[in-house]
């Protein structure tokens, strides 16, 4: 079982843009890789449309995407026209990210993403719609998973991936709907004496019944 922290596992694959190397495709950049059931299906084809339009989000972020599909890569190239169109982007562009072919399920398998209750039309599972990211160390950092009938929100995706790296910087951590610029919590682990040193800007802290001075908060670190 994968857990958080532990290296991302290595796979090499056959794309849309040739054979990669996970690890070095994302070389030292954040990674996100995005599975989905089928090619030529609705959602998916939403999905990553969506992702098109957010490249420039994506890199500004200094992250990498490549998308997974239990399709042939045959498939995926037909597809990628689709995805372009409805995404509103010239179809006869090079696809900007790659799809990564995976008939047999092994990767799908290897990383836990198999829907058992989506079946195709030999039988065989789909991939359900997961979602992994991976930071510049290779460690594994989050991950969702989602059922075949239900899209993904990728502002959910871009958000904790802001809040990743703001606080691999910074010793805070962000809470509940937290989005970049709001107000932060100040680590437990940060004691009182260096309270002045850390937060130069300053703390907040929030007064309860039990008379705790954990909830302390903060302004968003510039990092």
């Amino acid at each position: 079982m994968l857990l958080l922290g532990d290296v991302f596992p290595n796979f090499t694959a056959d794309t849309t843009a040739g054979q990669l190397n996970l690890h070095d495709y994302l070389g030292t950049s954040w990674g996100i890789l995005f599975s989905h059931p089928s090619d030529f299906t609705p959602v998916c084809t939403t999905e990553l449309a969506r992702v098109l339009a957010l490249l420039p989000e994506f890199n500004k972020r200094n992250t990498k995407v490549i998308g997974l599909s239990c399709d042939s890569i045959s498939s995926h190239v037909e597809w990628c026209k689709d995805i372009q169109s409805y995404a509103g982007c010239n179809e006869d562009e090079k696809f900007p990210y790659p799809i990564i072919e995976d008939k047999n399920r092994e990767i799908a398998s290897k990383l836990c993403m198999v829907d058992k209750d989506e079946l195709d039309t030999t039988g065989m599972p789909l991939t359900a719609r997961a979602v992994f990211i991976i930071d510049p160390t290779k460690k594994f950092r989050l991950s969702f998973l989602y059922p075949a009938t239900t899209g993904r929100n990728f502002d959910e995706i871009l958000r904790v991936l802001d809040s990743l790296q703001l606080t691999d910087k910074a010793k805070v951590a962000t809470p509940v709907d937290w989005k970049v610029g709001d107000d932060c919590m100040v680590l437990p682990t940060v004691p009182e004496d260096m309270i002045p040193k850390v937060f130069p800007q300053g703390i907040t802290v929030v007064p309860l019944p039990s008379g705790k001075n954990y909830l302390r908060k903060t302004t968003c670190p510039k990092v």
